[in-house]
């Protein structure tokens, strides 16, 4: 059902937040660091590990993929609320973490472009309708 897709995502949200507390207490911040994000990553690899297993039923990941979608405005939400000006006025770091962020995910994507595709498997010629009439006339 969709519902135990919601449950699955509550216990990585509850999950992602404990460890999100820990984390900032160990690098000795009172603050939450990374919680949501550790829950996403929680969300993707439960997701991941039950299919592989063929334990997660189509409903399931259906309330799986519709509450991953939520999760990037709940980030961006969360984000926003963050005080820019004073991480900007602590330092470069925040700067350049920033950019080293983008550049890293850029290479990524790129890396993973290149490799999606084979050299063997030949390009395929898109199709301009589905109609077989209009198939049959050219």
């Amino acid at each position: 059902m969709i519902i135990y897709g919601t449950a699955l995502l509550a216990v990585c949200h509850l999950l992602g937040i404990f460890l999100g507390d820990v984390l900032g207490q160990a690098l000795g911040v009172k603050t939450n660091v990374g919680g949501v994000g550790i829950a996403m990553l929680l969300l993707i690899f439960a997701r991941l590990y039950m299919q592989k297993r063929d334990i997660l039923p189509k409903l399931t990941e259906l309330g799986v993929e519709y509450w991953g979608a939520m999760y990037i405005p709940v980030v961006v939400a969360m984000a926003a609320q963050q005080d820019m000006v004073a991480a900007l006025r602590g330092g470069p770091v925040a700067l350049l973490s920033a950019v080293a962020t983008v550049a890293v995910c850029a290479g990524v994507i790129a890396a993973i472009n290149r490799t999606e595709r084979s050299e063997d498997e030949p390009l395929s010629v898109p199709r301009l309708h589905d109609n077989p009439l209009l198939t049959e006339a050219e």
